[in-house]
């Protein structure tokens, strides 16, 4: 039987049995997975990773990958999906601004909680979410005030991790934080970064950033956090690994904390500690 041919430069058509392989592997690595018509997704975005290495086959590919724990990670990197931006699922800010940070100020200034507020953005891609809760947070409850604001962001993806980092964007993806955080906590570039915008420092220094796969145990990211987004992530994991990580994030709740989710997502009925308070945001018992 002849061999499927592709296009030049294009991997040759994946087997059943390679696909099958590459959906056990990242189901195992990352808990993700692949459905069927996932198939040329796969392929599209692994090629030029396998010519790279003189492969020609995806089937070459994933007998290296397998035994080489840092190409796994390159793998998650390409064949993991990151869309974002700022202020995305604006009603979920407003929830935040309007109602739960409010009742915060209110609660410390009776003295019955602390001016500590501690966020992990969970799946936190290029970096909108944690750049867009800090200028919230920061506006909300200000240093100058007593408040002590953290925030851990987070990605399986360390290519996206490093885009993050920068704390650097286009002014078109700027366009959508208000306009009032945008005058405050953006610095226009100048000169070769003319057209971008940098967050300032006092943004800059409450976000950590760490590499954290959801569905393994990971001290980057420990203790109690009072919010926990990880919006638009559980939508890739099965039903087994989707309730493994929803253990892992309603178990690093503080009492009265508060988990949001995307809008295509939705918490267990097991997960009876947690009540919901708006579409897709839930509060843990206090």
């Amino acid at each position: 039987m002849s061999t499927p041919q592709s296009a030049p430069g294009l991997l040759p058509a994946v087997s059943d049995a390679e696909f099958r392989a590459f959906q056990t592997l990242i189901y195992e690595e990352a808990g993700i997975h692949l459905n069927a018509n996932k198939r040329a997704l796969l392929a599209g975005r692994l090629a030029r990773r396998v010519r790279e290495l003189g492969f020609d086959r995806l089937r070459e590919y994933h007998d290296y990958v397998s035994s080489h724990a840092e190409e796994r990670v390159r793998m998650l990197d390409r064949i993991t999906t990151n869309e974002t931006s700022f202020f995305r699922e604006p009603r979920q800010f407003e929830l935040l601004e309007a109602r739960l940070l409010p009742e915060w100020r209110e609660a410390a200034a009776a003295g019955t909680r602390p001016r500590r507020i501690r966020v992990w953005s969970a799946g936190c891609s290029s970096g909108e979410e944690p750049f867009s809760l800090a200028m919230v947070l920061l506006s909300c409850c200000p240093p100058a005030d007593g408040w002590d604001i953290e925030i851990v962001a987070s990605d399986l993806s360390t290519r996206v991790l490093e885009r993050a980092q920068s704390a650097t964007f286009s002014e078109q993806r700027a366009a959508r934080i208000p306009r009032g955080y945008l005058e405050r906590y953006m610095l226009r570039g100048v000169r070769s970064q003319q057209g971008f915008v940098k967050a300032a420092p006092e943004l800059r220094e409450r976000i950590r950033f760490e590499r954290v796969n959801l569905i393994e145990d990971n001290d980057a990211v420990s203790g109690k956090f009072d919010l926990i987004f990880c919006r638009n992530v559980l939508i890739y994991f099965d039903a087994a690994s989707k309730a493994q990580v929803l253990r892992r994030l309603t178990g690093q709740l503080q009492p009265g904390g508060y988990l949001f989710l995307g809008h295509a997502e939705s918490l267990a009925r097991t997960e009876s500690r947690m009540k919901p308070v708006a579409p897709n945001v839930y509060r843990v018992a206090a």
